[in-house]
């Protein structure tokens, strides 16, 4: 792991560029609702396919000059692709099927639980109290929030509706949505934790996933041609989302963590939520609001904190890492092994 990630300045500018790329995204289920006569199949694909291709070409001089090192993880890199093929189209039918505001929250509420689960089991991080209290407020929120339901507005083309098993169906889809933007997320700074930059990393990642895309897009996307506002949406989704949206989202992946990354992009179920109400016009009821406000109540706890260091004689109480996950040794030296002689990847900048 790079030494960069300990460093309190790069962390903090990779949390507010993780919380920049929430904003974008936050806005991309409410820009889908302008296009009305396309399926949400060819949204997600025209979205993330078209943006991880753009991705892949602004990082074409780093993907060939980490070529081998790619090749060589190949398992990660596809891992990671096939992620990225699979979220978008299980994230917007799932808000074509119960909402705007409970498809973004429950597909990025469900993000930060999958995240730590993917490093407890692919990196063996044992999970602490503090991420169990945490997680534990963001599934009860967005199940508060799903259960709560919403009365979509009469003109808005969510497809949600009275019938239960539809509203179901996108709960489900919403959650396999958190699970692979989870696990995409953590290939894709694994690969940054393994030596490659993180331009090199995402473009690899999101290039290869927007190839998986394109026969899915080539054959749902013929209505995006058929009005300039349809290509107007298609063309704000994958460049500004997107494509900016993960740029800031990849350098911030590679200062914080994956399960700190999901975490603070719980603040993308405000921004769509609020949306929702005032442009698309859906309307949640009290129980959905509170299950919105404890949702965002996980955030404060599942996001890490640095807590100075208490002065002893040769030892440091340890800090919370990425998440809630109990931390490892990085940066966190006595004075004699610092004399010692720490091995270069231990120590902070």
């Amino acid at each position: 792991m790079s030494g960069s990630q300990n460093h309190p300045k790069a962390q903090l500018w990779g949390a507010l560029a993780v919380v920049a790329a929430s904003v974008l995204w936050g806005t991309t289920g409410t820009a889908a609702t302008f296009a009305p006569g396309v399926s949400p199949l060819a949204i997600g694909a025209a979205a993330m396919g078209l943006g991880g291709l753009l991705q892949a070409l602004y990082a074409a001089r780093h993907i060939a000059s980490h070529s081998a090192a790619l090749l060589e993880r190949w398992r990660l890199v596809s891992l990671g692709a096939v992620a990225v093929a699979v979220y978008p189209l299980a994230f917007y039918t799932s808000m074509h099927l119960s909402g705007v505001a409970v498809g973004t929250v429950v597909s990025i509420g469900s993000a930060p639980v999958a995240a730590a689960l993917i490093e407890r089991f692919g990196d063996r991080k044992p999970l602490s109290r503090r991420w169990a209290l945490g997680a534990l407020l963001g599934v009860g929120g967005a199940a508060l929030l799903s259960f709560a339901g919403h009365a979509p507005a009469e003109s808005a083309s969510t497809g949600a509706g009275g019938d239960p098993w539809t509203s179901t169906a996108g709960i489900l889809l919403g959650l396999l949505a958190g699970s692979t933007y989870a696990l995409y997320s953590w290939a894709a700074h694994r690969l940054t934790g393994q030596g490659l930059t993180a331009r090199a990393a995402m473009g690899a990642v999101f290039g290869l996933g927007g190839l998986l895309l394109m026969p899915v897009l080539a054959a749902t996307g013929g209505p995006l041609l058929e009005s300039w506002r349809s290509v107007g949406v298609g063309a704000y989704m994958a460049v500004v989302p997107m494509f900016a949206g993960y740029l800031l989202f990849g350098w911030g992946l590679a200062q914080v963590g994956a399960s700190t990354a999901t975490s603070i992009s719980l603040l993308e179920t405000v921004v769509a939520a609020v949306l929702a109400v005032l442009v698309v016009g859906e309307r949640l009821p009290a129980l959905g609001w509170l299950g919105a406000a404890v949702v965002l109540a996980s955030l404060f706890i599942l996001t890490p904190r640095r807590k100075r260091p208490r002065p002893g004689p040769g030892r440091v109480r340890p800090k919370l890492s990425a998440g809630g996950l109990a931390p490892s040794a990085s940066g966190q030296h006595s004075g004699a092994q610092q004399q010692a002689g720490a091995e270069p990847q231990q120590q902070n900048p």
